[in-house]
């Protein structure tokens, strides 16, 4: 059940947060807030892979 909540948040997460990646985003100048995004992002596409 785990893993598939975290699927279906990551689905949530694709369509709904910026992909800072596509925008090369330099992680030096990146915000607080889009350093949470991005560890969010992390911590959601982890648990789904476990």
């Amino acid at each position: 059940m785990k893993k598939s909540f975290f699927k279906i948040l990551a689905k949530l997460n694709k369509l709904l947060l910026p992909s800072f990646s596509k925008r090369q985003l330099d992680l030096s100048k990146a915000s607080k807030f889009q350093l949470a995004i991005i560890g969010w992002r992390y911590y959601v596409t982890t648990n789904t892979l476990d």
